[in-house]
């Protein structure tokens, strides 16, 4: 099979990693990749949102499955535009992608179906905006609609902060159109999971649990991010409580999305507020979690390219997924500055000396090659994801990992995996 990933992130060179070990891949491209996905792929130089130069190639190129990575293709419909041109491609269309498109969208689809999650009210003028905010009350939680690289939800602690953002997303357009609608919804307490499944529109596979760290500084403090580690198994994800998202959560999502006439084929990604062992909806995602992807697929036992062809064709059958009994811990080293405004091109050491570790995997996410030396280029550079026979062990993996890479003004928490230890 020849076999195409879209993408260029921490959570594409995780699937290139997996992919690459299927005896049914014969040739592995990525679009438009990074310098360790070249270790195992052929990088191609088109961005992941051309999409119609993406399916010009995989028609030339006879490409067997398309799999995408990042959302923003998704929401474009390149899974629309590769199926009219007869290629098969993993991923949801663009009526379905809407599920993380548009936070509206996946508000009024748990609304209707009870799909538990908080209380919610959309707007689109800002001082109806405002007056919701004095009305409810403070803490609140305040949510660009579109897409905004997981940096469009702003928990407000004071009504100054959520006006604040109202105005930035509404007035100032911060995020461009992604913020000509704002949702403004209840603040939930408790400790947050990530769960996926994979799906063909009707059935389900479910993965294993994980657990991401927003936050960008240590003890869950200062701005969101995209994700600053994961690890996986999640503790707080029981088995009972397993069992619980997939009846109350994920079956009625597929269903529901189904029934109103946008089925949704792919992997789902539900962010979760875990309260008192309820699980409620923070978020949908359209596409894997990143970092999430990171300790998933280095803890995932059996062929993953038979299953991403399944979901692609309709005819997932499969019902329980074989993990390694070793937990997984991803720590994300970043930018100085991130997620703010940081300095690019400068030169990363050590990575060699991290790939000689046993049980360490270092996967690059904002890396870029500048005279022969790999530098960073994004706000997320490496997510080093270490093994262990316990969350500890994993932890203390990562950690030796982490300790050997340097560059200048690099950042990273060093408390991912500890909610684990507490428990």
């Amino acid at each position: 099979m020849k076999i195409l990933v879209i993408g260029g992130g921490g959570r594409e060179h995780a699937l290139c990693w997996k992919i690459a070990q299927s005896p049914l891949v014969e040739t592995l491209y990525c679009a438009p990749g990074n310098p360790g996905i070249a270790e195992l792929a052929e990088c191609i130089n088109i961005g992941a949102d051309e999409v119609d130069t993406l399916c010009e190639f995989a028609q030339a190129e006879k490409i067997d499955l398309t799999v995408v990575g990042p959302e923003v293709p998704l929401t474009m419909g390149i899974v629309d535009t590769f199926q009219q041109a007869g290629l098969e491609i993993f991923g949801p269309n663009k009526a379905a992608a809407q599920i993380e498109g548009s936070k509206e969208f996946s508000k009024n689809l748990m609304a209707k179906y009870d799909i538990p999650t908080a209380a919610y009210q959309s707007f689109t003028e800002h001082s109806d905006a405002v007056e919701y905010i004095k009305q409810q009350g403070v803490p609140i939680v305040v949510k660009a609609d579109g897409l905004a690289a997981g940096k469009g939800v702003i928990v407000a602690m004071t009504e100054e902060q959520a006006i604040a953002a109202v105005d930035d997303i509404m007035l100032d357009q911060v995020f461009g159109a992604a913020g000509s609608t704002v949702v403004i919804e209840e603040f939930m307490e408790g400790e947050e999971a990530s769960f996926f499944a994979f799906t063909d529109g009707k059935n389900i596979l479910p993965l294993a649990s994980s657990q991401d760290h927003k936050r960008v500084y240590d003890n869950d403090e200062g701005p969101n991010t995209g994700g600053m580690g994961a690890y996986s198994p999640a503790p707080v994800v029981t088995s009972e409580l397993y069992d619980e998202i997939v009846e109350t959560i994920v079956k009625p999502t597929i269903a529901g999305m189904a029934k109103d006439g946008c089925p949704y084929s792919g992997i789902l990604y539900v962010g979760l507020m875990i309260k008192d062992g309820k699980p409620r909806v923070v978020e949908f995602n359209a596409r894997f979690g990143d970092p999430e992807a990171q300790p998933l697929l280095v803890r995932m036992k059996e062929d993953i390219v038979p299953i991403l062809k399944a979901c692609a064709r309709g005819e997932l059958t499969q019902e329980t997924l074989e993990w390694h009994d070793k937990a997984a811990v991803c720590v994300v080293l970043a930018s100085g500055g991130y997620p703010s405004s940081f300095n690019k091109g400068l030169a990363i050491s050590g990575l060699d000396t991290a790939a000689k570790i046993d049980d360490v995997v270092v996967f690059h996410a904002g890396t870029s090659f500048k005279n022969g030396q790999v530098v960073n280029s994004g706000g997320r550079v490496l997510g080093v994801t270490g093994l262990g026979s316990t969350v500890k062990d994993a932890i203390d993996k990562a950690y030796q990992g982490v300790a050997v890479i340097d560059w200048q003004d690099v950042h990273y928490r060093k408390d991912i995996g500890a909610r684990a230890l507490n428990r």
